[in-house]
């Protein structure tokens, strides 16, 4: 028997809220009943360009909860309401599927996780670029290469979104970079232990502040991974995945970020099998299947934090200049 869909409820009517609506609209395994948003009339309108008439639109998720019965909540808050979002969800019993980045420094989500624990219940963050099936393939081919000496990604684009982000401190490594670094720890299996990074702002950029970031991580299996990106870089710009080099014991690895990642050495891979959804359709997929099955999913909250560790290891890098160890910002 096909089991039902579950019945979601959507924090956040924004342009991120937007691409959410058309994903749930686009899975049957899932059903939208209410979406929340301080501004009701934006959520209406929202509702009603993603053929969600008829959903609940309310401004808080407590009512929402009440009047729909939901089995889960989608947050696709701004990053510094997630926390109240999130342990509001959990409270009230419900798993939750929540955007990058949980939280906006490590405290906070070890405090979500510690409420995730409390309750039983799943929080997952949806670190989208993990869905991407050539980067899965990308993986394979790392692991043909034995010991991996070396990583680096190149990351140049020049977005103008307007509102919150052009007014982020740190803005490329807090809201941009935990792709990357959560993508090298799924893409070698080990986790960083040490970071030096220099941020800085070009004249011409229309950010406020650190649109461009370097970026070398020390790694517990002795390798490192290098970031260099920009947020304003117009001309000829990366993927949005970034330009990958992967230098190890029998060759090289590389993905230009957008087609099929490139061996090079004196190893032999076999095909792998394309399947499942990408970007935030496989995060929802999978977090479907988690909640139905009950399994951990690789980007739940505990196993998160060490990728927003490395953002704030890098931040701390940059703002007082100095080799910061992710024990720090761990503590331990």
């Amino acid at each position: 028997m096909t089991a039902a869909p579950l019945r979601l409820i959507q924090v956040g009517a924004g342009a991120m809220g937007r691409a959410w609506l058309r994903t749930i609209a686009d899975n049957p395994d899932v059903e939208l009943v209410a979406l929340v948003d301080l501004n009701t009339a934006a959520a209406e309108q929202a509702a009603m360009e993603h053929d969600a008439a008829g959903i609940v639109i309310t401004d808080s998720l407590e009512d929402a909860i009440t009047r729909t019965a939901p089995d889960a909540v989608v947050d696709v808050t701004v990053p510094v309401a997630h926390s109240v979002v999130n342990i509001t969800a959990l409270r009230a019993g419900l798993p939750v599927l929540c955007e990058k980045p949980i939280a906006p420094t490590v405290a906070d989500a070890r405090e979500q996780a510690r409420v995730a624990e409390e309750t039983g219940l799943l929080l997952m963050t949806s670190q989208s670029r993990r869905y991407y099936r050539a980067l899965s393939r990308f993986r394979d081919q790392i692991r043909a290469l034995g010991a991996v000496g070396s990583v680096s990604t190149r990351f140049f684009k020049a977005p103008h979104f307007g509102g919150f982000r052009e007014e982020m401190r740190h803005v490329l490594l807090v809201d941009m970079a935990i792709h990357a670094f959560d993508a090298v720890r799924y893409l070698t299996g080990s986790d960083p232990i040490a970071v030096v990074c220099v941020e800085s702002n070009p004249p011409w950029s229309w950010f406020a502040h650190g649109a461009n970031a370097v970026a070398v991580f020390e790694f517990e299996d002795g390798s490192t991974f290098t970031y260099d990106g920009s947020w304003c870089a117009p001309g000829d710009e990366t993927s949005w995945n970034g330009s990958w080099f992967v230098s190890g014991e029998h060759g090289t690895a590389t993905w230009d970020g957008d087609g099929d990642p490139v061996l090079t050495g004196s190893v032999e891979l076999a095909h792998t099998p394309a399947s499942g959804r990408e970007e935030i359709a496989g995060a929802l997929e999978d977090f479907v299947d988690a909640v139905r099955t009950g399994r951990t999913p690789d980007t739940e909250v505990h196993a998160n934090i060490v990728s927003l560790a490395m953002v704030e290891a890098a931040v701390l890098s940059a703002e007082e200049g100095r080799r910061v160890l992710l024990a720090e910002v761990l503590g331990s």
